[in-house]
């Protein structure tokens, strides 16, 4: 069921690894944490608790490494080479990544769900926001979005690339207009080490452009931790992917 797959990125430079569990299914790319890899997501038991759906052949599940959130987290180069590598991150993930998932499951235009916590619904926002054409829904768990803090420096162009609350606010045209067909669910609980104003934020910047979304609050009993991102993912399981019936 498990399958895991390592190349040299030309884009980042680097080795990177994409793990898949599940033989069929509509595929559902998670996203790790700031210093995660491709397997944080089983190590958590993310895929102890979406089990039955992926042997099922519901969906089949994808990760990658979190290439862009390891060099924030480690302060890899300059603070402008960090924002290179998130827009570079997220070429990769357009231009490498998709098109791997789409060939494992032998199909060329076939969507992709993202979803992720912390950094990782960074990620899946933006994936969504700026790629309409592949990503159809993102699930952004506890997301931290507003990533210029962390950097200690002004942003530059890759990163108004990259950053969504940069470049939601001037999408125009065929782009916008794809992903006002899109949907975005931020989830956040307002416990220990939780923001949801950020996702609120969030809310109101695609509200603006007519981005479809919403803001779930699951209250102040919720920590910043892997126990509210599983039963969040199993809770939104069935409106990311709808039973057809029949």
């Amino acid at each position: 069921m498990k399958r895991r797959e390592t190349w040299y990125s030309e884009r980042l430079g680097r080795d990177v690894t994409m793990a898949r569990w599940g033989d069929f299914g509509a595929p559902f790319l998670i996203f790790p944490t700031a210093g995660g890899d491709a397997e944080e997501i089983e190590r958590f038991h993310i895929i102890g608790t979406l089990k039955r759906s992926v042997e099922e052949g519901r969906i089949k599940i994808y990760s990658c490494d979190s290439v862009a959130g390891r060099a924030m987290l480690t302060e890899e180069g300059s603070p402008q080479h960090r924002m290179w590598v998130m827009n570079q991150y997220q070429e990769y993930i357009r231009h490498e990544v998709v098109p791997a998932i789409r060939m494992d499951c032998e199909s060329d235009d076939i969507p992709v769900v993202v979803g992720g916590a912390s950094i990782g619904a960074f990620q899946a926002l933006a994936a969504v926001c700026r790629y309409p054409d592949v990503f159809t829904k993102a699930l952004c768990m506890s997301g931290t979005y507003d990533l210029i803090r962390f950097l200690e420096a002004a942003p530059n162009h890759d990163y108004h690339l990259a950053s969504p609350l940069n470049f939601v606010p001037g999408l125009e045209g065929p782009h916008l207009d794809l992903l006002r067909e899109r949907f975005v669910l931020l989830a956040s609980g307002e416990g220990e080490a939780e923001n949801i104003g950020q996702s609120w934020n969030v809310a109101r910047v695609l509200g603006d452009k007519g981005i479809p979304n919403r803001v779930d609050s699951w209250g102040p009993e919720w920590k910043h931790d892997w126990p509210l991102w599983r039963n969040m993912v199993l809770a939104y399981l069935d409106e990311l992917f709808p039973v057809v019936p029949g």
